[in-house]
């Protein structure tokens, strides 16, 4: 398999993987660091930097939203849901950081951009996280 092929699957993999389709990054990730088919650190910026673009995706389409239906917390059926933003609002950005984690960090990207909160610490917790959790992927498949 040519080298940027690999590379370039890793890529689209995590990016989808970061919106909400279901993607298989991580598996994609220890595969390719498991066979050696790059270094681990490579595969790993590879991946963050797609997962990072594509959780920012997320995060624009809940501007965007926000431009049709500013956000009302008390408006919010769901209480989990209601709870979910509240504590972004609390917190800010800094609750980036769990983006990782599946189906809950999609939306707290998607409520991060609803809310406005700021474009650059948004992409910095949402790429530590990232980064984080591919490392620790990579490292278990090394």
């Amino acid at each position: 398999m040519d080298a940027s092929a690999g590379l370039w699957g890793l890529f689209a993999s995590a990016f989808v993987s970061a919106t909400l389709a279901p993607g298989g990054s991580e598996a994609v990730l220890a595969y390719l660091v498991h066979t050696g088919y790059a270094l681990p650190t490579e595969l790993v910026a590879v991946a963050s930097v797609g997962n990072t673009l594509g959780a920012m995706t997320t995060w624009g389409m809940g501007w965007l939203w926000a431009r049709r239906r500013p956000l009302e917390v008390e408006a919010i059926e769901n209480p989990r849901q209601r709870r979910a933003v509240a504590s972004l609002k609390r917190w800010g950005a800094g609750m980036l950081l769990v983006s990782w984690i599946p189906v809950l960090g999609d939306g707290f990207c998607f409520a991060a951009g609803w809310l406005r909160l700021s474009l650059v610490l948004s992409v910095a917790y949402i790429a530590i996280g990232k980064a984080m959790r591919y490392a620790v992927v990579a490292w278990l498949a090394g």
